[in-house]
C-alpha cells in the first residue's frame, strides 16, 4: 500500500473506533446512576466508621452534568475496547511478520486480564484509602468531598494499580525482544520487591497491613512469573544458538 492508502485506511479505522466509543458512551450514560451509587459507597462507609457527616458535593451548576459525561466517556472507552482494539489490530497486522503477530497476540492476551485484575484490586483498596485519608481531618468537621475531584482520585488509583499489574508483561516482552535477560530480572529482585512494597504501602492505608499484603503478594508472584518465562525463553534461545553453531562447525 502507498502512503496515501495507509492514511485512508488509518482514517477509516479511527472513524470506526470513534463510532464505537460514542455508542459505548450512550451505554455509559445509561449506567452512570449505578456508577455514582458505587462511588458513593466508600463515602457512606466513611460516615459510618468516623461518625461524621460525609457527602459528595457538586460545586457548580454544570458539575453534575460534567461528572456524568466523564463517567459516560470512561465507561464508553471500556465497553467499546474490544472493538477499537480490533480496529487498531486490523490496521497494524498487515505490516507484521508472523513472529511479531504471535508476540502481539500473547501480549494482549496476558495484559488485558492482568489489567482488569489490577483494577479490581484498586477498587478493593479504595474504601480503605477514603477512610484513611479523610481520617486526618478533626473529628468535629464535615467531609464535603468534591464529586469531580473524588472521581479523578478513584480513576487514577484504579488505573495506577491496573497498570502496575501489567508491568511484568513488559518485562517478558523486553526479554523476547532480546533487551533484558532472565538473569538481569532475577538480579534485581530485591529492588523490585522494595519498589512493590513501597507502591502497595502508598496505595493502601498504613494501618491496614492485610490489604497491603493482599496487593503486594500477587505483584511479587507476577514478577517472579515473568522471570520464569524469561528464563525458559533464554534457555530456548541458547539451545537454538548452540544448534546453529554446531551446524556451522560441521
Amino acid at each position: 500500500m502507498s502512503l496515501g492508502a495507509h492514511l485512508v485506511e488509518l482514517r477509516k479505522r479511527l472513524f470506526l473506533a470513534a463510532i464505537s466509543v460514542v455508542v459505548g458512551m450512550i451505554v455509559g450514560w445509561i449506567l452512570s446512576d449505578y456508577v455514582l451509587e458505587a462511588l458513593r459507597l466508600p463515602i457512606e462507609e466513611l460516615a459510618a466508621e468516623q461518625g461524621r457527616v460525609a457527602s459528595l458535593n457538586f460545586t457548580d451548576v454544570s458539575s453534575a452534568f460534567d461528572l456524568r459525561l466523564q463517567i459516560a466517556f470512561t465507561v464508553g472507552v471500556v465497553v467499546s475496547s474490544p472493538f477499537w482494539l480490533y480496529q487498531l489490530w486490523a490496521f497494524m497486522v498487515p505490516g507484521m511478520k508472523k513472529k511479531e503477530k504471535q508476540y502481539a497476540v500473547g501480549f494482549v492476551a496476558a495484559a488485558v486480564p492482568l489489567f482488569l485484575a489490577g483494577c479490581a484490586a484498586g477498587w478493593f483498596v479504595l474504601p480503605h484509602m477514603v477512610v484513611l485519608l479523610t481520617g486526618f481531618a478533626p473529628q468535629d468537621t464535615t467531609a464535603i468531598i468534591s464529586a469531580r475531584v473524588y472521581y479523578d482520585f478513584v480513576l487514577k488509583l484504579v488505573l495506577a494499580i491496573g497498570i502496575a499489574f501489567v508491568l511484568p508483561v513488559f518485562l517478558v516482552l523486553l526479554n523476547f525482544a532480546g533487551v533484558l535477560s532472565a538473569r538481569a530480572i532475577l538480579k534485581s529482585w530485591r529492588i523490585a520487591i522494595l519498589a512493590i512494597t513501597l507502591f502497595t504501602a502508598l496505595a493502601t492505608p498504613a494501618a491496614d497491613v492485610m490489604s497491603m499484603f493482599l496487593l503486594a503478594i500477587p505483584m511479587v508472584l507476577l514478577y517472579f512469573g515473568a522471570a520464569g518465562i524469561a528464563a525458559l525463553n533464554d534457555r530456548r534461545r541458547a539451545k537454538r544458538l548452540a544448534a546453529i553453531e554446531s551446524e556451522l562447525d560441521v
